[in-house]
């Protein structure tokens, strides 16, 4: 029986960092190695799998296991990728175990709850009951990103790309690793980003009266962007799960040299939209509310990132089923909103009533000392294993 703490060890040996459109270069990019890793694994299990290629060094990775006529089928669903390793202060690829906890580049998010979902799936592969659910599993790239794994996978069920040959229609329910203590997440915010930029007239810094200084321009939208970002929480109702719609300017770049007046400044925005929010709305408003304060035009991009609001209305029931057949290995726990997006909105949006779970603690992810706690990993795949082998 593979152990899930050595299957972690080995992912995280295992780099597969996602550049999340920044000018980073060299070998450690994208999740080839993991997925080679998978198909490797799937094969010796003897399960069938499937490889689909989304863009060079990029892949989904899929394994199936038949159930019985009449049990639903169950999506596992994990992400391969992790955010870049600059300012770690522990080596990123060497799995490191201390007081309980493995620390390393993708313990907690999330190739803790991908070895755990990968050690249930064996489990069930290596011992099945005789009535028993279909599971199939979703090793999917580009999550931290712009989610090209996800939706092409979302994709396929609606005929946009071509079918999987394992998963050629939707799942009855999908549940989605990510570290959430065990507690299961039915709502999230959604993600809009986007640039603003001014432009202006460039000269020399010695007779700037004769240009037009786009960074002060970007001052006077940045002085109206903070009093939007104040009003806008009070505009519209709290999500009870989610909490409030959020808006924050992240990143600012502008001009060429000192002794120029610049003609350009951009900035970064990050809209964070709560279930029930209109997200194609979300650049019209802000687009006409500096509008009507401003004497010059700025431009708007088209937004980078558009990532969906997880709502409840689909996954409920789904939950507490989830929770009652965890309740003897974790205690109680509970349904939950978090302000942070996963693939869960994606399923949702094809219709897929989708939850995720998974062992670990957000606080823990993406940090300079990424750890995951041992008795949470182990945890996590005792609940995977329990609920792929109910039967309904």
């Amino acid at each position: 029986m593979v152990d899930v703490v050595e299957l972690l060890a080995d992912l995280v040996r295992l780099p597969s960092i996602n550049p999340m459109g920044r000018p980073i270069t060299g070998p450690e990019l994208f999740e080839v190695r993991v997925s080679n890793y998978l198909c490797e694994y799937l094969q010796k299990l003897g399960v069938p799998w499937e490889r689909v290629e989304i863009a060079p060094d990029r892949a989904n990775v899929l394994a199936r296991f038949e159930g019985t006529p009449g049990q639903p089928t169950i999506v596992l669903d994990a992400h391969e990728d992790t955010v870049p390793v600059e300012g770690m202060v522990i080596p990123p690829y060497e799995p490191t175990i201390k007081d309980g906890r493995m620390y390393g580049r993708g313990s907690c998010d999330v190739k803790g709850g991908l070895a755990a979902m990968l050690t249930a799936f064996t489990r069930l592969v290596q011992n099945p009951p005789s009535v028993r659910p279909t599971v199939v599993c979703t090793f999917t790239c580009d999550e931290e990103s712009t989610s090209i794994g996800i939706n092409h996978l979302t994709d396929s069920w609606s005929g946009k790309v071509p079918a999987y040959k394992l998963l050629p229609k939707a799942p009855d329910v999908a549940i989605v690793a990510e570290p959430t203590l065990l507690d299961a997440v039915v709502a999230h915010r959604g993600a809009i980003r986007w640039q603003i930029s001014t432009t202006g007239r460039a000269c020399h810094s010695s007779k700037p009266h004769e240009g037009i200084n786009a960074i002060y321009r970007m001052g006077q939208v940045l002085e109206h962007l903070a009093a939007y970002a104040e009003w806008l929480p009070k505009s519209r109702p709290e999500h009870p799960l989610c909490g409030p719609s959020t808006l924050s300017v992240g990143v600012i770049a502008g001009g060429i040299s000192v002794n120029v007046v610049p003609d350009r400044c951009t900035i970064d925005i990050d809209r964070r939209v709560l279930p029930g929010e209109d997200g194609s709305k979300v650049i019209p408003e802000v687009k006409a509310y500096l509008a009507e304060r401003l004497d010059f035009e700025v431009e708007h991009s088209l937004p980078n990132i558009a990532s969906p609001a997880l709502g409840n209305e689909l996954n409920g029931d789904w939950a507490a089923k989830l929770l009652k057949t965890v309740e003897p290995i974790i205690g109680e726990k509970k349904q939950i909103g978090v302000a942070y997006g996963t693939h869960a909105s994606r399923f949702a949006q094809a219709g897929v009533p989708a939850v995720v779970f998974g062992p670990g603690d957000i606080a823990q992810a993406h940090t300079k000392d990424e750890w995951i706690c041992l008795e949470s990993l182990r945890q996590g795949m005792e609940c995977y294993y329990r609920f792929i082998t109910q039967t309904w």
